[in-house]
């Protein structure tokens, strides 16, 4: 089962799609988040988000600081 992902920067889409998993630079430390996950906020820190995206292929992009907000349906990272 995949996930809806929406990454986006003030000005432009970075990813927007289905993913297995997202993993992402969270200030608490960095965690995973796959569909069904309980819903949360968080601020995340400079790190790498990897995308697992729907063909099992990861892509990866470097932020300096983010905002994310979990559903169990969809993830929103906002960088």
């Amino acid at each position: 089962m995949s996930l809806f992902l929406t990454v986006a920067r003030v000005s432009e889409s970075v990813f927007d799609g289905e993913a297995q998993s997202v993993t992402l630079p969270g200030t608490a430390g960095e965690f995973t988040v796959l569909r069904g996950h309980e819903p949360f906020v968080t601020t995340l820190k400079e790190g790498t988000i990897t995308i697992r995206a729907k063909d099992f292929e990861d892509k990866k992009i470097h932020i300096t600081n983010g905002l994310v907000e979990v559903t169990p349906e969809r993830t929103v990272v906002l960088i």
